[in-house]
C-alpha cells in the first residue's frame, strides 16, 4: 500500500507526526510512505529512514499535482487539513483520513475561556488517522534524524563549552511566546554554567545583546548554524531552556530534559514536549490566574494588552533554581 502524509509546516508540527511516519512504516506490512512538505522544511525530514519519498510543494502547483498524480496512492494522511490539502484530496481522487485541528474548540477557549479540548496530545491525535489500519502508538516518542554532515564539531564551539552546557532557546514565531530579552539575561545572569543560545538568523541581534552580558559563560550561536546543526548543538546539550516552539519539540525527539516556559499559549492546546513512554523530565513554567491567557492559539506580535504579564511574571528565580540544582547538570 502506498501513502501519502501531508503535513507543509511547521518545524515543531513536522517534528510532531514523526510517530504517525514510524509507526505507520513499521506496523503496515509493505507500507510505503510518502510525505509532502514545503520545500524550506525537507531538512527535517530528508534522514528520515522511514520515508520512503519526499515531495515538496513549491511556486509550481501543476508539476506537483502531476508528480502525485503519477504515484497513484492507495490512501492520503491529512496532518495539516487546510483548503490546500483539500483541493490535492479532490484532484487526487483516493480515500483520506484527516487530522481534526480542533479549531472551534480552540477558538471557545481563546475568545471566551471555555475550555472543552480533550486532554489528549496532537501525537496521539495524529496517530488517530491511522486506527482504520491497526496503527498504535508505539511509545518511543518522537523522531529527529541528524545527518553525519550536520554534526557540529568542537572546534565550532568554544573550548569552555566542550564538557558540557545549558542550552537556551531565545526564539520563537511570534513574540508573545518569548521571554522578552531583558528577562533572558537575567535568567542567564543567575545559571553558573555554561550556555548556548539557540535560534535562527532572525534571533542573532537578541543574542548578541544577552551574551554580551557574559562572553564567556555565554556563546551565541544564532544565525551561526542551520538547522540541523543546531539540533546537534540540542543533542550535546545537558539540558534545554526552551519556549513553546520547534526547538522544544526537536529536543523532546532528542531525548533531552526540558524547562519549558509558556507565555500567551497553554499546555492545554496539547502540545507539550513529547517523549512517550520515555521516563525524560519536562518541567514546565507558566504563570496561571491571567484572565487574558491563552489570548491566542499561536501568538501575536505583541501583547493584545500591553503588559505582557504572562512572561514578565514568570519567576526567574524559580526557574534558575531548577536548572542549577538539576541532577543533569
Amino acid at each position: 500500500m502506498k501513502f501519502l502524509i501531508i503535513r507543509f509546516s511547521s518545524i515543531g508540527d513536522i517534528v510532531l507526526t514523526t510517530p504517525v511516519i514510524r509507526c505507520l512504516k513499521k506496523q503496515v506490512p509493505d507500507a510505503e510512505v510518502h510525505f509532502l512538505t514545503k520545500k524550506s522544511f525537507t531538512n527535517i525530514v530528508e534522514s528520515n529512514p522511514y520515508i520512503d519519498k519526499i515531495i515538496t510543494l513549491g511556486n509550481d502547483w501543476n508539476r506537483m499535482i502531476d508528480a502525485l498524480k503519477t504515484e497513484q496512492y492507495d490512501y492520503i494522511i491529512d496532518l495539516h487539513h487546510n483548503l490546500r490539502t483539500l483541493r490535492i484530496k479532490r484532484t487526487l481522487k483516493v480515500k483520506s483520513f484527516s487530522f481534526d485541528k480542533l479549531n472551534i474548540h480552540k477558538w471557545l477557549l481563546t475568545a471566551l475561556k471555555i475550555n472543552v479540548l480533550p486532554k489528549l496530545h496532537i501525537v496521539d491525535r495524529n496517530l488517530s488517522t491511522l486506527s482504520s489500519f491497526g496503527v498504535l502508538n508505539d511509545g518511543k516518542g518522537l523522531d529527529y534524524f541528524i545527518p553525519d554532515k550536520d554534526k557540529v564539531k568542537d572546534k565550532d564551539i568554544p573550548a569552555s563549552h566542550h564538557f558540557g552546557y545549558i542550552g537556551i532557546v531565545i526564539g520563537a514565531a511570534l513574540e508573545t511566546k518569548k521571554l522578552p530579552v531583558h528577562r533572558l539575561k537575567e535568567l542567564c545572569s543567575k545559571i553558573n554554567y555554561p550556555i548556548i543560545l539557540l535560534g535562527g538568523p532572525e534571533d542573532k541581534a537578541n543574542g548578541d545583546v544577552i551574551a554580551a552580558t557574559d562572553d564567556i559563560k555565554i556563546y551565541n550561536s544564532c544565525g551561526k548554524f542551520n538547522l540541523n546543526e543546531s539540533a546537534d548543538l540540542v543533542r550535546r546539550s545537558k539540558l534545554i531552556i526552551t519556549h513553546d516552539t520547534g526547538l522544544m519539540h526537536i529536543a523532546a525527539a532528542l531525548k533531552k530534559p526540558i524547562v519549558s516556559i509558556w507565555g500567551n499559549t497553554v499546555t492545554d492546546f496539547g502540545m507539550t514536549a513529547y517523549y512517550g513512554n520515555n521516563t525524560i523530565t519536562d518541567t514546565r513554567f507558566e504563570v496561571t490566574g491571567l484572565s487574558c491567557r491563552p489570548c491566542s492559539k499561536i501568538g501575536y506580535k505583541q501583547c493584545p494588552k500591553n503588559h505582557f504579564k504572562c512572561m514578565e511574571l514568570q519567576s526567574i528565580d524559580l526557574i534558575a533554581k531548577y536548572v542549577v540544582s538539576s541532577t543533569v547538570i
